[in-house]
């Protein structure tokens, strides 16, 4: 039996919201925070193209080519348009949403993501890359660890970051090696002020994985787009959950 384009799954019942994680791509990796959206929303999680249990993409590995098969699991679904929450790498797939598929984006939360990259955000995925090419992918994911939890969630939550690091070490290099060449190459920033849809964008302060000035760049160059700074690091909806739900949930109505 084939592999789904994009295997997703849906919990709750309400206006349809799609969860779209980040570089990891697999949808459980958002965690509890589902069943907050689930009790409002009909909560649609994804699994990325080549991770999880969808399939690899034919043409290789874009934010365009992800951005299109997320479309098409709503249009397919005749349930939109939908509200679209992004970490991450999720955040840029629903910028191209909300950009090239509008039909089927009602509004975008851009959570810890960026316009474009810069030269911090190239050195850090180059050494993280090389880290994953010359000593595995557990070494990978325990450094990985450092940039996408802030520091004192580290100190004081480390039994949840050794549960994250051990669902994290799965992952295939080869793929991973791809996605984030994939990330790298991301850039809509010349496009932003064409999004017309309403746009929250959050981050936390502790980010040093795509830090708050990245957030404050995607803020302004999008038209009517509010921030929200949150006290956390890269994965705030881990480390903040109900301040990150309230938001997402009052910004929705």
């Amino acid at each position: 039996m084939s592999q789904p384009a994009v295997y997703h799954e849906t919990y709750g019942d309400g206006p349809p919201l799609m969860l779209i994680t980040g570089l990891g791509g697999v949808g459980r990796g958002w965690g509890n925070v589902v069943d907050r959206f689930a009790h409002d929303y009909l909560t649609i999680v994804p699994d990325h193209p080549g991770t999880g249990q969808s399939a690899p993409p034919p043409d290789g590995y874009t934010i365009a080519h992800h951005a299109r098969v997320m479309a098409d699991v709503l249009r397919e679904m005749d349930c939109g348009p939908a509200h679209l929450v992004g970490s991450s790498t999720g955040g840029a797939i629903a910028q191209v949403m909300a950009l090239d598929h509008r039909d089927v984006t009602k509004s975008i939360v851009l959570a810890d993501s960026w316009a474009r990259p810069d030269d911090y955000f190239r050195h850090q995925f180059a050494t993280r890359k090389r880290i994953l090419a010359e000593q595995g992918v557990e070494a990978y994911t325990e450094a990985s660890a450092l940039f996408l939890f802030g520091a004192e969630y580290f100190r004081d939550h480390y039994e949840q970051v050794q549960a994250w690091i051990k669902l994290a070490g799965g992952t295939d290099p080869s793929v991973m090696a791809r996605r984030i060449d994939m990330i790298v190459a991301f850039d809509e920033s010349t496009r932003l002020d064409q999004i017309e849809v309403p746009t929250l964008v959050v981050v936390g302060n502790a980010d040093i994985c795509t830090p708050p000035h990245m957030s404050e760049d995607l803020a302004r160059s999008i038209p009517g787009a509010r921030l929200e700074i949150l006290p956390g690091g890269h994965l705030i909806y881990k480390e903040a959950p109900d301040e990150f739900y309230g938001i997402v949930k009052a910004f929705t109505g």
